[in-house]
């Protein structure tokens, strides 16, 4: 598994995504869950109360886009309809990538 290196986040970046869709309940966290842990992310995806789903995911940049092409990409569970997404400096905030209530 990826660590994040201490002093060296140059590398590292930190995607914070908004999916929208039918993207709840399909197994879309379980999913992204997989896909991120395949790709040695570190994060969390959670259900919105408004049908959305949040994605934060810390990692090497050539993984993150990866990631950004799976939310678009058939290959996503459910329908994704939009993806609002910042880029942005890793902080190393996370140990792993797990789905959140």
């Amino acid at each position: 598994m990826a660590k994040f290196p201490a002093r060296d986040a140059g590398d590292w970046v930190r995607l914070t995504a908004r999916v929208d869709g039918a993207v709840q309940a399909v197994g879309f966290r379980y999913r992204t869950v997989r896909k991120a842990e395949e790709l040695g992310l570190k994060g969390t995806v959670r259900n919105n109360d408004d049908g959305s789903v949040g994605i934060v995911a810390e990692g090497p940049q050539t993984a993150i886009l990866e990631l950004r092409r799976w939310l678009r990409s058939p290959a996503a569970p459910g329908r994704v309809e939009n993806v609002d997404e910042s880029v942005s400096r890793a902080t190393g905030a996370f140990r792993d990538f797990r789905a959140v209530n």
